[in-house]
């Protein structure tokens, strides 16, 4: 019913910062799966519909953060329209993490 009003979703990519690779959850987190971190993206899997991300930006500490563009069943080339839009007016290569420590 989204899609029918609207061409696509955008949302943060994740609910939380980046984690240390080797972990199916963050550490310390109390969360079992990895489902509990990832509700903006794997609802997408289930329903078939085409999502991608983009560099956005950093967090406070330098870690990246991305866009998610999602567009109804069967829409891809809508999705990397959006993506290709969004990149051409904030090209990733001109964001920079801040400098940390």
């Amino acid at each position: 019913a989204f899609h029918q009003r609207y061409d696509v979703l955008l949302s943060p990519m994740l609910p939380l910062v980046a984690f240390e690779a080797g972990h199916n959850v963050p550490p310390g987190s109390g969360m079992a799966q990895w489902m509990e971190w990832t509700p903006f993206s794997y609802p997408f899997n289930l329903t078939q519909q085409p999502a991608a991300s983009v560099p956005c930006g950093f967090t406070r500490e330098g870690l990246p953060v991305g866009l998610q563009v999602v567009a109804g069943r069967f829409a891809d080339e809508q999705v990397l329209r959006v993506c290709k839009v969004y990149e051409q007016h904030y090209p990733s290569r001109h964001l920079q993490a801040p400098v940390v420590g």
